[in-house]
């Protein structure tokens, strides 16, 4: 029952990433936005979710996690407030800004929930709660693909207003492992480069969700632009669980080639199934890169002293969220979306350049 309730949380926070996504284009038409001002709207969510996951942390220190995970999905709720009864670009950035430090907080709270928990299955349990994730991934757009810009964040709002319900059956354990603080895992080579595979993965994701969409919107309208991000969705939630079977380095390298021909692709072309193809490519890889990265944090930092690593670890990832939209907005707008392949490549081979180092330094 725990960890059920545990995958359902990881969706509603995902979904909370990608519902805007479908919105983006209307956005940009409501309030006139070029692709640079959305890519920093998109990036406010991550900048939120830093701070959330430093007071979130604190928190998991301090007391056990239900009490985060109910502060921060009430956070969440409150930032869908905004959308609802906003109607300008400046209370649209503070909503998102809002609802990223909710985000932030629901994620260590579920992560070190499972950590607790269950220990000797880390790896295993993480990779299906990445899988839920990723299946949010799907709810997000189908719920983006409401009509308008307030519709899709009110159906996420009654979301996050059922998940604070369900988390009032999350029992306290038994018996659980206590986490602890621990800076010398911010030392190790391995730890950098897991840090390195999960920021260029969800780079990639910003790119996906927070500029790409424009390009779509092209050729198609809105409700097209949900259901195609939710069908990929479910290829991000499949191959995040199927990561599992192999080994977390493999999985970042193939998603790092993936990810790269996937957008590049994605970008340089105006046909919808070659767009489709791309996304395939993309949403694969994403689901890899996210499964492959925590692998690699749990085989270099015991995970009874992950606490600062897993923080740490986080954050960085997630600046790659708010790195994603602002560098591929930026392309967009002043060389055009057929060098969106630029991004990609760059941090492709940053991350290589990380892995390749720290093999030759555990060797």
């Amino acid at each position: 029952m725990v960890y059920a309730i545990l995958l359902v949380l990881g969706a509603v926070d995902a979904a909370g990433y990608s519902v805007i996504a479908p919105v983006v284009p209307e956005i940009a038409k409501a309030t006139s936005a070029t692709p640079a001002v959305i890519g920093a709207l998109i990036a406010t969510f991550p900048v939120g979710m830093v701070l959330g996951f430093a007071v979130a942390g604190e928190g998991v220190k301090r007391h056990r996690s239900k009490p985060v995970i109910l502060a921060a999905l009430a956070v969440i709720a409150l930032g869908c407030v905004g959308f609802v009864l906003g109607t300008g670009l400046a209370t649209y950035f503070v909503a998102r800004f809002v609802m990223g430090i909710g985000s932030g907080g629901l994620w260590i709270g579920v992560t070190f929930t499972a950590l607790e928990r269950w220990p000797g299955q880390e790896y295993l349990r993480m990779s299906r709660i990445f899988s839920a994730y990723s299946a949010g991934g799907l709810v997000g757009p189908a719920l983006g693909a409401i009509h308008g810009i307030h519709g899709p964040f009110l159906a996420y709002a009654a979301i996050v207003g059922a998940a604070l319900v369900l988390v009032a059956f999350l029992r306290a354990p038994d018996e659980s492992r206590p986490v602890v603080a621990d800076r010398t895992a911010l030392r190790l080579p391995g730890f950098w480069a897991a840090s390195a595979a999960i920021l260029f993965t969800v780079l990639a994701l910003g790119v996906v969700e927070g500029v790409l969409p424009l390009h779509l919107a092209h050729r198609l309208d809105q409700t097209e632009i949900g259901v195609i991000y939710a069908s990929v969705s479910l290829l991000v939630a499949s191959s995040a669980a199927i990561a599992a079977r192999f080994s977390p380095r493999r999985d970042v390298l193939a998603a790092a080639g993936l990810i790269t021909v996937g957008l590049a692709l994605a970008g340089a072309t105006d046909t919808i199934w070659l767009w489709i193809v791309a996304l395939v490519l993309t949403g694969t890889g994403i689901g890899l890169g996210n499964t492959g990265s925590i692998g690699m944090l749990l085989e270099s930092v015991r995970p009874e002293r992950i606490v600062t690593a897993m923080i740490i670890w986080s954050q960085i990832g997630i600046a790659g969220y708010l790195l994603g939209p602002v560098a591929a907005g930026g392309i967009a707008q002043w060389l055009g979306f057929a060098a969106l392949g630029v991004v990609p490549l760059t941090a492709a081979l940053m991350l290589l350049g990380v892995m390749r180092s720290s093999t030759a330094v555990e060797r």
